[in-house]
């Protein structure tokens, strides 16, 4: 069967739909005939994603940025929770940050991306499965494959979503990045984690906190450098609640990852974990960050699924 290519026109501030009809020449050079299905809204990639699997399609690529790739990955989780579980996901990695395609090491080009399809190499990656709550205040559940954050990221993902890119993605995140440090808060934060069984319970304050199962966000910023996808934990980096120049300071060490021998900084791992905000009041500079989509707020309740996702990519 012919790997499907769900393709998001709008990634990469719609660089990806002007550019496709030019891509798909070396794409089927290596791939040979692949089938192409281009989304039409926003999470309608997991609708495709699930369908595909749930019909046997033994490989979904999404062709897109990290938001493309979580939604493929969304649809493909809740195809296994259905007992299709043969479908493996390819990546051609077209968006603003690609901090996913970082982690894994799939360099950014073309021919790169559908060699690494082709060679039929693949990884198994932990995925964490999480409820949380949406804007309006409905519980929603949703999946993620590299980093969850909230606070100050949930503000920043939300300008850049609404920003242009015509000056560069790391330009675009830089810019964000400043504006919503303006615009964020402490919050007081009860976390509830647990790790092999054990339990602990504390509150914490933040402007931000991350539950990362891969080290990169926010176009290259390396939030856990010591982060793996397929380590059985997450590893959770709470950036703390210093006064804006000096957590301006800390979160600029995020580009080199020296960020985490800040004293401010606090790293601990979980198997799963619950975040609840106490001071409702700021609650909206305390927004999701999911996979570089602005998805909801708090309270959440995250769980590791180990190796729930097979991955066309070079081994680790």
């Amino acid at each position: 069967m012919r790997p499907l290519l769900i393709v998001n026109p709008r990634s990469s501030g719609g660089k990806t739909g002007r550019l496709f009809d030019e891509m798909l020449t070396p794409i089927r050079r290596i791939l040979g005939d692949v089938d192409i299905v281009r989304t039409e809204r926003p999470r309608h990639a997991v609708d495709l994603a699930r369908e595909a699997a749930l019909g046997g399609r033994e490989t979904v690529v999404a062709v897109g940025g990290d938001g493309s790739i979580s939604e493929v990955v969304n649809g493909l989780m809740q195809a296994r929770d259905r007992g299709a579980t043969g479908t493996r996901l390819g990546i051609v990695g077209a968006g603003t940050g690609s901090d996913l395609c970082k982690t894994l090491k799939l360099t950014r080009r073309l021919d790169s991306f559908c060699t690494a399809i082709a060679n039929g190499h693949t990884r198994r990656l932990d995925v964490g499965r999480l409820s949380y709550e949406t804007r309006d205040g409905q519980r929603a559940d949703a999946f993620f494959v590299n980093v969850l954050s909230a606070g100050m990221s949930g503000v920043v993902v939300s300008l850049v979503n609404e920003s242009s890119r015509v000056l560069g993605n790391t330009l675009a995140y830089s810019l964000a990045s400043l504006r919503g440090l303006v615009r964020s808060r402490v919050g007081r934060v009860r976390c509830v984690t647990t790790l092999r069984g054990e339990r602990r319970e504390e509150e914490i304050s933040t402007r931000m906190v991350g539950i990362c199962n891969g080290r990169f966000f926010g176009a290259g910023m390396q939030l856990a450098p010591m982060a793996k996808l397929d380590d059985g934990v997450f590893d959770v980096i709470d950036l703390g609640a210093a006064p804006h120049i000096r957590f301006a300071a800390v979160s600029t060490g995020m580009y080199t990852g020296s960020h985490i021998r800040h004293p401010d900084v606090r790293h601990f791992q979980c198997d799963s974990i619950e975040l609840t905000l106490l001071n409702r009041d700021v609650e909206q500079s305390f927004f999701l960050d999911v996979d570089g989509e602005p998805l909801g707020k708090l309270p959440i309740r995250v769980t590791l699924e180990p190796k729930a996702i097979e991955v066309l990519a070079p081994g680790d």
